[in-house]
């Protein structure tokens, strides 16, 4: 990567210099400087950028998909089993007559879903 960050000076130095006239249908300086730009942003965009988003629809439908019964993690490191679900948050249940009331963001790991049909939820 660190490389790429003297890239533009590199190709800045390729330019012509100021007093020769330069091929017709060439880049200026500041052409291939723009160009060298735009080339970085594309790879940080596929490096950092894209997964990134991936990950977060991937957090996103995990969230989805949680329900009464579910063992999980929050970010803070408390193991709990999720015995409610509200709109915006989920009440887990870390110890013996112990419930708390997460966000539902703070979830960071399921440990055990549980795989319940329509047949159970009577």
């Amino acid at each position: 990567m660190s490389s790429l960050l003297g890239l533009p000076a590199l190709l800045a130095q390729t330019a012509a210099p100021a007093g020769q006239p330069q091929a017709p249908g060439g880049f200026g300086g500041g052409g291939v400087i723009w160009i060298a730009y735009a080339l970085m942003f594309a790879a940080m965009y596929f490096f950092m950028i894209a997964p990134q988003r991936k990950k977060q629809k991937e957090h996103e439908k995990l969230l989805k998909s949680l329900q009464s019964g579910d063992e999980i993690v929050t970010t803070g490191g408390i193991f709990g089993t999720i015995t409610n679900v509200k709109e915006d948050r989920f009440v887990v249940r870390i110890a013996d007559n112990t419930k708390i009331e997460i966000g539902k963001a703070f979830v960071t790991t399921v440990l055990n879903k549980t795989s319940a049909t329509p047949s159970d939820k009577k």
